[in-house]
């Protein structure tokens, strides 16, 4: 995925505020990452995701050095990301927000 797809689909977060969100705010635990505009009280299908950042994050040193995670491991693209989301709703997993 690249930084401006979206990681949470429910409240259009994307991958690039994930990662400053990460970077300036210095959440203590992952699920502080819902600040960032209610990432992962949706649906629940990028909690995964975020759980991920926030690992990388962790293992970045970030009280060290304050820089940016890498996620280079992320190589999923951001179609087969829908796609999979998609299934995740449609399989009953979880029910995005009404809109």
């Amino acid at each position: 995925m690249k930084l401006d797809d979206k990681v949470c689909y429910c409240f259009h977060i994307s991958k690039r505020k994930i990662i400053n969100h990460l970077r300036i705010h210095r959440p203590r635990r992952a699920s502080q990452l819902s600040d960032c505009g209610g990432a992962g009280t949706g649906c629940g299908w990028c909690v995964p995701y975020l759980k991920r950042y926030f690992a990388e994050y962790e293992q970045s040193g970030r009280s060290e050095t304050g820089e940016t995670p890498s996620t280079e491991t992320d190589v999923i693209t951001a179609e087969e990301y829908a796609r999979q989301r998609d299934q995740y709703i449609e399989s009953g997993k979880g029910t995005p927000p009404a809109r």
